[in-house]
């Protein structure tokens, strides 16, 4: 275990941190869509906007943490393209295609893989308690997607929010090789938003979204918002959280995402909270407080 004591719950707190932030990611999404602009662009501004403000943070607080060298530049393609561009472009198609809960619960199979790579790659301990909190976490999947309970999901939405845990799975992979080899939260941060703003650009162009962002002073503000709830903050909480815990802790955590996504989806677009639907979040906060109680029995006085 990495840190301990008040540093510990610091991180902790982080990553749960970063997880309620990405649950608001289905509300800017479906925002940005009803002005105009589709995903492509959606995931260009708001990385674009969380990369300058790395930058920003970066050359006030040590600008040679700009430093990269060239053989670790694997680290950051995998966390920025491989992971970033790609499965929040798969999140975004899937919260077009599904309700708010689904994607989201969708999305967070990521830990599950987390973990089985976690113990592979970096040798985190597989323990009886960290499967446990695994094996709730993948009913409350299973629940709040609406298996049993006659609820549509599309084999191309199913495809979609898979795609999309596979690749938010990849960010705590590739950040974890990035910051065992000696990189900052802040390195990691911005060249990852930079790479996926680059890519976005690259494929979807950024014409659109930024005539659609430019064109009034609210948009201009929604847009700067999504970038500092959605990008800015949470990778800045994530990362930090991560250089203090396992990897795969750090993912289960950060499954109370599904649950505010929920909520916002209940909340904001009246979508429907079933029995099952509420038995998933159950399970998902289940498996978050079966984690933290471990941490807190390891954690000294």
């Amino acid at each position: 275990m990495r840190g301990g004591g008040q540093a510990l719950k610091k991180h902790m707190a982080a990553v749960l941190g970063a997880g309620c932030l990405w649950g608001t990611m289905g509300f800017f999404s479906r925002s940005f869509s009803a002005i105009g602009i589709g995903s492509g662009g959606t995931i260009f501004l708001r990385c674009a906007v969380a990369a300058l403000l790395f930058l920003l943070t970066i050359l006030l607080k040590d600008p040679a943490q700009l430093r990269v060298k060239p053989r670790d530049f694997w680290c950051f393609f995998g966390s920025g393209i491989c992971s970033l561009l790609f499965f929040t472009y798969c999140y975004f198609t899937a919260i077009s295609l599904m309700s708010l809960s689904a994607a989201a619960i969708l999305l967070y199979t990521a830990p599950a893989i987390v973990v089985l790579l976690s113990a592979l790659l970096f040798h985190e301990r597989m323990t009886l308690r960290k499967l446990s909190a695994l094996l709730l976490a993948v009913v409350g999947c299973a629940l709040v997607s609406g298996l049993g309970s006659g609820t549509v999901i599309t084999v191309r939405g199913l495809l979609y929010g898979l795609g999309a845990g596979a690749g938010y799975a990849l960010y705590s992979i590739f950040a974890r090789f990035a910051l065992d080899r000696g990189y900052s939260s802040g390195t990691v941060n911005f060249y990852s938003c930079l790479l996926a703003a680059v890519g976005s650009a690259l494929l979807w162009g950024v014409k659109t979204p930024l005539a659609v962002a430019l064109a009034s002073g609210g948009h201009l503000a929604f847009s700067l918002c999504a970038g500092v709830v959605t990008c800015y903050l949470p990778y800045l909480l994530y990362t930090y959280g991560l250089s203090g815990l396992e990897t795969g802790r750090a993912s289960i955590l950060a499954s109370v995402e599904p649950v505010v996504a929920t909520l916002l989806g209940v909340l904001i677009y009246r979508e429907k909270l079933t029995l099952l639907s509420a038995g998933g979040i159950l399970c998902v906060l289940a498996a978050v407080l079966l984690l933290n109680a471990r941490e807190r029995k390891k954690a000294p006085l």
